[in-house]
């Protein structure tokens, strides 16, 4: 499972066996620049937008980010395999649809969506504008109106552009001692490699024929079901979206079930153990601990607050869940740092081992020996001279720091030198970790960069220089731990190492722009970050808060507010310990902190539509396993990306100020 301090992203499972990779030995390699198709990036382009539509959705309602992965794979293939079909049968001669292509689009796609999460658009970036300022409270102490820069595509455009490819650079030369040298895992890269050479050989051919259909079938439902239900939400609390199925009592506690196919979608995606542990965070938070503290309003904190003020119940909500995440982060931290360290001393104190021949081994054996060959002849033959990735670095570098402080005049120009200096020895520790462990802690290296520059800016501009900081590093550890799991899946499917990096670059320079222009469609369609709305962007307030604490201490919290603090802190720490030392058959049965921090701020509803997604997978693993094998991510990726493909037209709507005709609302009958 890969994860992140603010958001979940779950893997594929791992491969097991190198020769499930099923490499055809005599299949043609086509050259690197071959591999790059006008059609490849045109497709690359349009699943990237969409993809990042449906990570900006997530991202600014729940913050947790299934794995999209193979419906990347998927659709790509399905849209290449469709256009290329469609011109045969034309008699139009076609450039036949190869597993480096494939590898490329999704490369592309992912380096594109991925800067929907790594750029702060649920994060740092929000916590920056005027809404959450005053969410916060104008008189909080620490919160100042100097301390705003509300989103502007101009700016954040820039802004992508100077920081997001630094990463790229920064670990360029290190990829045969990642990939060929330590052989490190890599289980998205390696699952994805799977994924795509299945597709190209005649039996994997007709399964990924069936998923294709599978997904497309969800996804219309999903889309038809996500436009029938916007005709009912003509008001506040209106439509399937507030459905007490539980009853109002429950409903007022935020358990109900809201029909949403994206978060049930992402429940099918999601191990069991991560649904369980958001629903268990629910139970614990909204049917336990609020309602205890409510009791003591009017000692705790004062009974007439609103309900956003964080001098009340909801300080309480949005400390004790950073305390939570800040935990489970710091110890995954200094658990992968220590992962790392122990492996790269074993690895040194190995000998290499002697050469054998291929004459030396059995049948089976040399095949093996003999793909793993080819696949380093072909990862090792078109190289990416170490000058120019150094040329690229400093050269990004040097137009940085000049561009940043101009952005964000609070953080200095040596400010950002310095974040420069450190980025690349962190960029590596996250890549390593991800290598070993697919979990992948940008949010933590970022939070990291956060505290430090606003501790150190002070109160006069800590908050903007902390916040900015944070974004820089973000994109740099992210990018470079994206790029060598590309390099990963780029080995398996005999894909040019130059292909992978070029095809990175272009994603990432998708991404600087798409990016922004899908987020500014969010923004200026709906009210991002109402506590009451269905765009609530938690980590927006949480992130703003975060920078506060580090210039301002944390004397202005309610009564009793940091001792629980502190001990929902202690307790992620003792849960991860608990977790790692446990035998596996019983610590898959223990929560994760992180997991569990997410509803404690936004609420239960949530939790029960991804807890319906975990129960039908488990249903449908004990009928029929090998179909949920091979059908549930495609079945979660048609139920995401249908309700992400409503968005467009809902936002649309939305922005010419056509409401739904129909408020569908849902009261006691003793009022009625």
């Amino acid at each position: 499972m890969g994860t992140e301090s603010s958001s979940v992203e779950i893997s594929e499972p791992l491969l097991e066996e190198t020769e499930k990779i099923g490499i055809v030995e005599t299949e043609r390699v086509p050259e690197w620049k071959d591999q790059i198709t006008i059609r490849g990036l045109a497709v690359s382009a349009l699943l990237g937008t969409l993809f990042c539509i449906i990570v900006h959705k997530l991202n600014l309602t729940v913050g947790i980010i299934p794995s999209l992965n193979v419906g990347a794979g998927l659709l790509g293939f399905f849209f290449v395999k469709s256009w290329t079909s469609f011109l045969s049968k034309l008699g139009c001669s076609v450039q036949p649809f190869t597993r480096q292509e494939n590898t490329v689009i999704q490369t592309c796609v992912v380096a594109c969506y991925g800067l929907a999460f790594s750029g702060g658009f649920g994060s740092y970036m929000l916590a920056l504008d005027e809404k959450t300022y005053k969410l916060i409270g104008v008189d909080y102490p620490g919160n100042r109106a100097e301390d705003v820069k509300n989103p502007g595509l101009g700016w954040m455009i820039g802004f992508l552009f100077v920081v997001s490819f630094l990463g790229l650079f920064s670990l360029v030369p290190l990829r045969k001692v990642m990939v060929m040298d330590y052989k490190l895992t890599y289980p998205s890269g390696t699952a994805t490699a799977m994924l795509i050479n299945s597709f190209h050989t005649n039996t994997g051919a007709e399964l990924a024929g069936k998923q294709v259909r599978c997904l497309g079938k969800y996804l219309s439902m999903s889309l038809s079901w996500s436009c029938f239900k916007w005709f009912f939400s003509g008001g506040k609390a209106c439509g399937f979206d507030n459905f007490p199925i539980l009853g109002l009592t429950l409903y007022k506690s935020t358990f109900y079930f809201d029909f949403s196919p994206t978060y049930v979608g992402c429940g099918l995606i999601c191990p069991h153990i991560v649904n369980c542990s958001v629903l268990l965070g629910a139970i614990i938070s909204w049917g336990f601990l609020w309602p205890f503290i409510s009791q003591y309003a009017g000692d705790w904190y004062p009974a007439d607050l609103e309900s956003n003020d964080f001098k009340g119940l909801y300080g309480y909500k949005v400390f004790i869940a950073i305390s939570l995440i800040l935990g489970d982060g710091l110890y995954n931290l200094f658990k992968i740092l220590a992962i790392t360290v122990n492996e790269i001393c074993n690895k040194s104190s190995k000998q290499s081992n002697l050469p054998v021949t291929a004459d030396a081994l059995d049948g089976e054996a040399s095949k093996l020996l003999t793909e793993q060959r080819r696949r380093d002849h072909i990862f090792l033959k078109d190289r990416i001279p170490s000058w120019f990735a150094a040329a690229g670095f400093v050269g990004l570098a040097a137009v940085s720091i000049v561009t940043i402080p101009v952005i964000f005049p609070p953080l200095k120009w040596y400010l950002v030198l310095s974040s420069y200096i450190i980025a690349p020895a962190l960029a590596f520790c996250n890549s390593y970790g991800t290598g070993l462990t697919d979990w992948s802690l940008v949010t933590t290296y970022g939070k990291i960069g956060l505290f430090i520059i606003a501790s150190l800016v002070g109160t006069n501009g800590g908050v903007v220089a902390g916040l900015a900081a944070c974004g820089v590093m973000m994109a740099i550890v992210a990018t470079a731990a994206d790029l060598m799991q590309d390099f990963k899946t780029g080995y398996l499917t005999l894909s040019s190492a130059k292909s992978m990096f070029v095809s990175q670059l272009v994603g990432t320079a998708m991404g600087c722009v798409i990016a922004p222009v899908t987020f500014w469609l969010f923004w200026t369609a709906f009210d991002i970050g109402s506590p009451d709305g269905p765009y609530k962007a938690p980590y927006g307030v949480i992130f703003r808060e975060m920078a506060i604490i580090s210039t301002e201490g944390v004397s202005e919290l309610p009564k009793h507010c940091l001792a629980i603090c502190c001990g929902f802190f202690v307790a992620s720490l003792l849960i991860n310990l608990v977790r790692d030392i446990t035998p596996k058959k019983i610590s898959q049965f223990i929560p994760i902190p992180m997991a569990m921090a997410v509803p404690f701020y936004i609420g239960a509803y949530f939790a029960i539509d991804m807890f319906v997604g975990t129960v039908i997978l488990y249903v449908w693993q004990r009928m029929n396993r090998k179909d949920a094998e091979d059908y549930a991510g495609a079945v979660a990726s048609g139920l995401i990306c249908g309700d992400g493909i409503w968005t467009i037209p809902s936002a649309i709507l939305s922005i010419f100020r056509i409401t739904p005709p129909i408020c569908m609302y849902f009261g006691s009958s003793l009022t009625s």
